[in-house]
């Protein structure tokens, strides 16, 4: 069976249905997942759920057969929201999670997420050993007496209870929300009605072709949103992704809240004690640590990338974890980051305050961005970066090397880190002004140009 090496990705599995994720390569990843387990983590048992998408069950029953067979017990929950799987394992805490999902992608997309029993995502050193298992065939089969046992388990009631207790809103606050057709219309309308929440639904019914919207809630996708909070008089209103793991706010004027924004606006008004370590990946808004660093937080930037963002919140004991793509995590509650809990702790803290939520967002500068890429193949990339990184750290004293290389100057920053996935170096800077955000981005885009041409001459020499 050829697999291709390409769907082990940095944070996941994913691939095309059918082409690169067959029923075949499924079940061989199961067996690399079922002894993972057994050989790495010493356990026994996997969760597994799947999205709603018309090739999630299929790869998931294919999974569960290869994890079977490896001897390795199995407790499926069904198709489900991210969150509602996550938190099942996450209250059994007896071995990993997987999730058979592609989150944002387009419907005849699909893969795999792996979460250890605490709801924090496998780092990638991680994935890469259930890949070489699987690769290199280096995978175990019990016998017939010794196979994995297949239970199923609601995964449904003890989320909504949870919510239930958490959450709880007598002066109702009026809410759109829009599940673009994906896995939320499982789990969202139930729990905000079931809770307070004045809910004005927005594509909340099942759709696993994602026909209504895109299942990546990018502003440009978010029209509809926006024209119901205004048209319906809501406080906001709230997108989620295709699996449920990334939210999206909108403000009762129908403006799109950047994560960065969300962040701030929870960790200002949000959370029980202003102290502890917020965490920020390196492509978050300076106004993050100019808003909360006066506040008492102390701000740990971390690579790009979701499992980093949960992985340095548990070691931190974080109060709140901000990821420029839309994960954010409020340990509180729990480690992984299910969207749902963002827009219930916007509403918490509207029903606290005497302004609107466009109010407390003019209160928080908004930055000019902008975001370049710049054509490099993979072969040189990540070399030209090493290179790169030299010329600067001569030039610039605040130089980060954490991700990429970010460069902090005195109205801006910029950061530039090669894909993992394309032939691409992405350069990303954020600036006072338009006029010195368009130097920063031509300057640099123009000393990585140089960069890239001299190693090249020197290749060719």
């Amino acid at each position: 069976m050829n697999i291709q090496e390409h769907i082990f990705r940095a944070y996941d599995i994913r691939g095309l249905f059918n082409k690169d994720l067959t029923s075949g390569v499924m079940y061989k990843i199961g067996l690399a997942a079922g002894t993972y387990t057994k050989k790495i983590l010493e356990e026994h048992e996997i969760i597994v759920g799947n999205d709603i998408r018309y090739s999630s069950i299929p790869l998931a029953f294919a999974f569960i057969s290869g994890v079977l067979s490896s001897g390795v017990d199995v407790v499926y929950v069904g198709t489900t929201a991210f969150g509602q799987t996550l938190f099942r394992g996450w209250e059994k805490k007896k071995g990993p999670i997987a999730f058979i999902t592609a989150s944002h992608l387009p419907p005849e997309w699909n893969g795999i997420k792996f979460y250890y029993s605490d709801g924090v995502g496998f780092p990638e050193e991680e994935l890469k050993k259930i890949r070489d298992f699987c690769l290199n065939n280096n995978v175990e089969l019990a016998s017939w007496d010794k196979i994995g046992k297949l239970s199923q388990e609601d995964a449904k009631e003890n989320y909504l209870e949870f919510f239930k207790k958490n959450f709880q809103f007598e002066n109702k606050v009026k809410v759109a929300v829009d599940c673009g057709g994906a896995s939320t219309t499982l789990s969202a309308p139930e729990i905000f009605q079931s809770i307070g929440i004045n809910f004005v639904p927005v594509f909340c019914e099942t759709d696993p072709s994602f026909s209504v919207r895109p299942s990546d809630p990018k502003p440009k996708n978010l029209a509809e949103l926006k024209k119901t909070v205004i048209e319906q008089n809501c406080d906001f209103g709230v997108a989620f992704d295709g699996d449920g793991d990334r939210a999206v706010i909108v403000d009762n004027k129908g403006n799109v809240l950047s994560a960065d924004q969300t962040g701030i606006i929870i960790a200002k008004y949000g959370l029980k004690e202003k102290k502890g370590v917020i965490i920020a990946n390196v492509e978050c808004s300076k106004a993050v640590d100019e808003q909360l660093s006066p506040l008492g937080y102390k701000i740990k930037r971390i690579p790009v990338g979701h499992t980093f963002l949960t992985l340095e919140a548990k070691k931190e004991n974080s109060p709140l974890g901000i990821e420029s793509s839309g994960h954010l995590i409020l340990p509180e509650y729990f480690l992984f980051d299910d969207a749902l809990v963002i827009p219930l702790k916007v509403a918490e803290i509207l029903t606290k305050s005497d302004k609107s939520l466009n109010e407390l967002v003019q209160e928080i500068p908004i930055y000019p961005i902008k975001k370049e890429e710049v054509e490099c193949e993979d072969k040189i990339k990540f070399e030209v970066m090493k290179i790169f990184s030299e010329e600067v750290k001569k030039e610039f004293s605040n130089v980060s090397t954490l991700d990429g290389v970010r460069i902090e100057l005195e109205k801006g920053w910029v950061l530039i880190r090669p894909s993992n996935t394309s032939p691409i170096i992405r350069l990303t800077a954020e600036a006072d002004t338009e006029e010195v955000l368009n130097e920063i981005t031509s300057s640099f885009k123009e000393r990585l140009s140089k960069t890239i041409e001299k190693y090249m001459e020197k290749a060719r020499a």
